[in-house]
């Protein structure tokens, strides 16, 4: 297991995080994404940090806290040492049917914290972000809110997930000013049928120095192979209940049947080598996994030893690139003009 420097910080997670979504999904999408009970989420939970996993992340909107409720308790029931687990939760889904039960408040914000620490049992978040994009909500107070949790001590590091790159700048450059806490991670969607990411999030976290968490490497489950032609899966699991993110499956196709041969060739998974691929890229601080069971998670974790050839790479990178927008095709035509020319 490798261990990566989260965005500037001096914190290391592991480069593959347990997600926690699957703990007791009952009510969650109508049981869509998993329905693990406490002893089996503990197993999970055993397993990842056996193989050395550090990471582990949660939310407050999965199973209406209950994941919460369980990832604290498995930590507990091995009985890991706190400062041995980078713990990560979320803020911003609706809790309640209140008006001011949703959102990147202030009100919200700090109402969301206080429960997490409760359902989680711990004293401390190592990192705290917010779920989802608020619209109406000004990032100066979003900030300010986040800043005086980390000096209260309730959480160490803030991140964010599903923004824009306009919006995370923006967020950070105000954080500067004001000599507050700066976002220092961003968890974004990221695969072999998703790299929109690369366009505009990608640049700003390098530039930056932000780490990039992957979530849903291999698409909702799609890019096991599973739900294509000839395929196991058929239209069984949970694609089937809760087709998410969304994949364009006429670029799909041909990208899972290119892993089939590499995957052949290094006596593997389908799923390993769409893993494998999102590990390759050097802007990945750590991806996230999510499993039902143990042999789901034995075949993800063993991506970390799954080493693809700089062809299976460019060839995978070729079938699923994504065509340059306005106005990043301008860029790509005239960005030579502007480099030394060598006499």
């Amino acid at each position: 297991m490798k261990y990566n420097q989260m965005g500037r910080s001096g914190l290391f997670v592991s480069e593959i995080c347990l997600g926690t979504m699957t703990f007791s999904g009952e009510n969650f999408f109508g049981g869509a994404i998993g329905t693990l009970d406490q002893k089996a989420s503990t197993k999970l939970v055993e397993r990842s940090v056996a193989a050395g996993v550090n990471f582990l992340d949660t939310a407050d909107a999965y199973s209406a806290g209950q994941s919460e409720v369980m990832t604290g308790q498995a930590i507990r029931d091995l009985g890991l040492r706190r400062s041995e687990i980078v713990l990560a939760t979320k803020v911003f889904a609706r809790m309640g049917p209140g008006v001011n039960e949703i959102g990147a408040s202030r009100g919200h914000i700090m109402d969301g914290v206080a429960r997490s620490l409760e359902r989680l049992k711990t004293d401390y978040i190592d990192l705290y972000q917010i779920h989802q994009t608020d619209l109406v909500t000004p990032v100066e107070e979003t900030m300010r809110a986040l800043d005086d949790l980390v000096r209260q001590g309730m959480v160490r590091y803030i991140g964010v997930s599903n923004w824009t790159a306009w919006r995370i700048m923006k967020a950070n450059a105000i954080a500067g000013a004001r000599g507050q806490e700066r976002f220092e991670t961003v968890q974004a969607y990221y695969s072999l049928t998703g790299r929109e990411l690369e366009r505009e999030l990608v640049p700003m976290m390098e530039e930056e120095r932000i780490g990039c968490l992957v979530w849903s490497p291999l698409a909702g489950g799609y890019l096991s192979g599973k739900y294509s032609e000839g395929g196991e899966g058929g239209a069984e699991g949970r694609r089937k209940n809760f087709d998410f993110p969304p994949v364009d499956r006429a670029r799909g196709e041909p990208i899972i049947a290119a892993m089939r041969p590499i995957a052949k060739a290094h006596n593997t998974s389908v799923a390993r080598v769409a893993l494998a691929w999102v590990l390759s890229k050097p802007f990945v601080t750590s991806m996230i996994i999510g499993a039902r069971t143990l042999e789901q998670l034995d075949d993800n974790l063993e991506a970390t030893k799954l080493t693809l050839t700089a062809d299976e790479i460019a060839k995978l990178d070729e079938l699923s690139a994504i065509a340059e927008d306005y106005p990043h095709w301008m860029i790509t035509r005239f960005k030579d003009q502007r480099l030394p020319v060598n006499k």
